[in-house]
């Protein structure tokens, strides 16, 4: 379990390492628009579902902490929630995937909200 932890780690640090930089260089290029964003997250999805299925039907679930979890989950955490998404869709849960990402998108705006009036209240 711990090493399994390090693994996570040390895929986040990469990630989150690989967004920063394509978050730097789409600012240069194209400052006044959250164009690395949507690329990092269009990005990882494909990749998310490329690997996931990739390492399920090559039997390498073993790499999945460190290369799903780590990589794209500190390059992109929206991968994650896309392929939630895609597996309650597959399962044949629809609905529960219309309202998981309904939920997801609007719930998580309002946190963002929320969350920025907190700080403005506190730090204000």
């Amino acid at each position: 379990m711990l090493l399994t932890v390090g693994y996570v780690a040390a895929g986040g640090a990469i990630g989150s390492s690989l967004r920063y930089l394509v978050n730097m260089a789409a600012l240069r290029l194209a400052p006044g628009f959250p164009w690395g964003t949507l690329v990092i997250n269009i990005l990882g999805c494909a990749i998310m579902g490329c690997l996931a299925t990739a390492l399920a039907m090559k039997g390498g679930q073993r790499f999945s902490p460190f290369l799903l979890t780590g990589v794209l989950g500190g390059f992109t955490t929206f991968s994650a929630f896309s392929l939630d998404a895609m597996a309650l869709w597959e399962r044949g849960q629809v609905q529960a995937a219309i309202v998981y990402v309904g939920a997801s998108v609007i719930l998580s705006l309002m946190a963002v909200l929320a969350g920025a009036a907190l700080a403005k209240g506190v730090l204000g």
